[in-house]
């Protein structure tokens, strides 16, 4: 059967009450003990008897702890008046933080062009060359941006150029080098067999019954040499 909830007061009997008192007594010890290894927490324990006695725990030193308390104790009393202190310093930073907000804000709107209702020729004025000077920084930052753009682009269209160029040479010898590779070897020409059916004398051009001139004698003779190429050719 499991352990009753024991009801929390005083126990009459003398001898029940002293048992209790030494069990719970060596478990509130051991309890001490294991916070103050398990947590590296500073734990200083004492206990008097209802006969007087004295039971101490301290992990360091009681007197040490106990200083340490009043001390602790002594800064808690003065804890109030620096929160008071502090509260009063943190309100008045929130107050000018608000104004601060309040004043940025308005400079704004009458930046946009809104709220200039009830501000006066010389504020406007003043207001007038505040937009100039914000307007002449703004262009000139916009131009040192758009110059070196420009400066880039021109750099990279350089490059391209010259990447556009190294590629052109290497087509032109890369097909200078398929053209070579196409282009076939030294032929000879070889003559064909001799046949006599296709030799033709001159003798045959020229009779005995034909009396030519010295000219027409060596235009014969130039025709009869280009049929017998002509015939050693085909």
């Amino acid at each position: 059967m499991g352990r009753g909830k024991i009801e929390i007061k005083r126990i009459e009997n003398t001898t029940n009450r002293q048992v209790t008192f030494c069990k719970r007594r060596n478990g509130l010890l051991k309890k001490a003990y294991e916070l103050s290894v398990l947590c590296d927490a500073e734990v200083a324990l004492i206990v008097f008897s209802s006969r007087g006695r004295l039971y101490e725990y301290a992990n360091n030193s009681v007197k040490t702890t106990i200083d340490r308390y009043k001390k602790a104790c002594a800064d808690s009393s003065h804890s109030g008046t620096v929160s008071e202190a502090n509260s009063q310093y943190y309100q008045q930073e929130a107050a000018k933080l608000r104004n601060q907000i309040q004043v940025l804000t308005n400079t704004n709107r009458q930046l946009m062009g809104d709220s200039v209702g009830s501000m006066t020729v010389k504020e406007l004025r003043t207001l007038e060359n505040k937009l100039e000077k914000g307007i002449s920084k703004i262009r000139s930052k916009k131009n040192e941006l758009l110059f070196a753009e420009i400066d880039y682009m021109q750099n990279r269209e350089l490059e391209l150029q010259k990447d556009n160029m190294l590629l052109r040479a290497k087509i032109a010898e890369n097909e200078r080098a398929q053209h070579m590779n196409m282009l076939p070897g030294p032929e000879y020409d070889v003559l064909p067999p001799f046949d006599s059916r296709n030799y033709l004398q001159v003798n045959l051009l020229e009779p005995n019954h034909h009396n030519y001139s010295h000219q027409e004698q060596t235009a014969l003779q130039l025709g009869s040499f280009i049929i017998l190429l002509l015939a050693c050719i085909y």
